[in-house]
């Protein structure tokens, strides 16, 4: 019974808010009242055709009232807080609290706002984002990695580089729950919050900033129209800069280690070498990561659910997904149980991820449509710059998905250069950045590297940025480290380490135009 309060205390609070809604929006129903009484002599199927056209017309006009990332914020304060005063009753209670958010701004969005194609859309991204999680963490799970030297700062900083480089194969998941475990055990007696958090800037952040497989948000630009090797080209030096400055931040904190002080008691040998367990889930990694590719809105012949959303024609993926899951599963099936006892493989950590992200999703959805309003308005499209776009896309992608932010940002820089981000032509021409063109004079290759790069440093800027994080934080506690809160972790870490250098790569590259230089010449 405690547990159902729970759930639906903020489901309760939140009811007031469809109210308000209602109240604000009276003109709306009246105008499809008329609409429908004007088809009334109409066949049924036409009087309903009309009637959904006429409400998503005077609906989507209007976007969720500012009240209503309320949820959102709460959710982030008790990610925050909770772990910290009363941290028995989050753990047990957190899944009831973050569904029951979610369950508030879903009342809010399907009886105050009338819109339910929104609910639809997060919830396809949410199911699309957690398969692809969930897969990739069943399947490392399975791949023990053993490497048997001291772990000293040049050893780490070396491994942190090749996990940065690696999330541009396998994704910053893949790449992050791959090599999470190895590390940790590479610093067995020294481990410290400061490993997890260089982890987690470098490998499951900045390093996937490459290629489209790296970052979901650079994916989305890829499915737009972005051209598959252009990040190759255009992030590879600010990727490059970012990441020898933390590898030397991170090795100044290593070397200052208080573990390496102690005396040990006694001498322990290395033998230098590198063994792996259970290197065929190694083909299972492959075979998700191919899945990502099965996408119905690239190859017309994979199946999909089709839905007019928002006015608009939507693919939704489930084969993709399906496939993952079921890839997933035969890997955890078949996986070595020598490499399983020695990750202390568990569900803990994809079930914290799945639960907690299930109330982001849902919650933060008033938060993205009124900065996607805001982007694409007169007043918003005349305020975009390269450095607007460098901030405002890296600040929200640290506390909102990082992947409709990048959308968001892309839609109205282009749009506010007289482009259309929904025309695959014009998002190439975009991306090129020549000197003749629709574009020519509008800056538009610094400003997509903007994005770009923006959208993906700053994933690290918080716990929730990016869908590796809360895993490694996860992987890390259930490996008996103290990790710091979301709090802490922000004014400890992100503020003092990440900041400066994401404020040096702002001002190298697009404050001076390096960008520009390089490659316009």
């Amino acid at each position: 019974m405690k547990k159902i309060f729970i759930l639906l205390l903020p489901l309760f609070l939140f009811m007031a808010s469809p109210m308000i809604s209602l109240a604000d929006h009276h003109e709306d129903h009246d105008v499809i009242e008329h609409v429908d009484d004007a088809h009334a002599d109409h066949d049924h199927g036409d009087m309903t055709a009309d009637h959904d056209s006429a409400a998503s017309e005077e609906h989507h006009g209007h976007g969720p009232s500012g009240f209503a990332v309320i949820p959102f914020v709460l959710l982030l304060l008790l990610i925050a807080i909770g772990p910290l005063f009363f941290e028995h009753f989050w753990h047990h209670n957190y899944p009831f609290i973050a569904i029951g958010l979610g369950l508030g701004v879903i009342a809010y969005y399907s009886f105050g706002l009338h819109d339910t194609d929104s609910v639809i859309h997060s919830l396809a991204e949410y199911v699309q984002f957690i398969a692809l999680l969930a897969a990739l963490f069943m399947a490392a799970g399975g791949i023990l990695i053993n490497v048997d030297k001291e772990g000293k700062p040049m050893t780490n900083a070396v491994l942190l580089i090749i996990g940065a480089i690696l999330a541009n194969f396998i994704g910053t998941t893949g790449a992050s729950m791959l090599l999470i475990r190895p590390f940790i055990r590479l610093n067995k007696g020294r481990i410290a919050p400061y490993h997890i958090i260089f982890f987690i800037f470098m490998v499951s952040n900045v390093g996937g900033s490459l290629t489209p497989i790296g970052d979901p948000p650079l994916f989305l630009g890829f499915l737009k129209g972005v051209p598959f090797m252009w990040t190759v080209m255009h992030n590879t030096v600010p990727w490059a800069f970012a990441i020898i400055l933390l590898a030397i931040v991170f090795m100044f904190f290593d070397n200052r280690n208080e573990a390496d002080k102690r005396p040990s008691l006694e001498p322990i040998s290395y033998s230098g070498k590198i063994t792996i367990k259970g290197g065929m889930s190694f083909i299972w990694i492959s075979l998700i990561i191919g899945c990502v590719f099965i996408d119905p809105n690239v190859f017309e012949a994979v199946p999909s659910i089709q839905v007019i959303l928002h006015g608009q024609l939507v693919k939704i993926s489930f084969l993709r997904e399906a496939l993952m899951l079921s890839i997933a599963c035969l890997s955890y099936y078949f996986a070595n149980k020598e490499a399983l006892k020695g990750n202390e493989f568990n569900f803990e950590p994809i079930k914290e991820v799945a639960f907690i992200f299930i109330g982001i999703f849902f919650t933060m959805m008033p938060a993205l449509q009124l900065v996607g309003a805001f982007a694409k308005s007169p007043e918003g499209s005349a305020m975009i710059t390269v450095d607007l776009l460098y901030w405002m896309t890296g600040a929200l992608s640290g506390v909102l998905d990082n992947a409709p932010t990048y959308v968001n940002f892309l839609t109205a820089s282009i749009s506010s250069d007289g482009g259309d981000v929904s025309v695959i032509s014009n998002v190439q021409e975009y991306a090129k950045g020549s000197a003749d063109g629709m574009f020519a004079d509008a800056n538009s290759l610094v400003k997509l590297t903007a994005i770009s790069v923006a959208s993906v440093f700053f994933g690290a800027m918080t716990y929730i940025g990016n869908a590796p994080n809360f895993m490694v934080k996860s992987i890390a506690e259930s490996a008996n480290i103290k990790m710091p809160a979301f709090v802490e972790y922000v004014y400890k870490y992100s503020i003092v380490i990440l900041l400066p250098i994401l404020f040096i790569v702002w001002l190298v590259f697009f404050k001076f135009n390096l960008i520009e230089y390089c490659f316009l010449g």
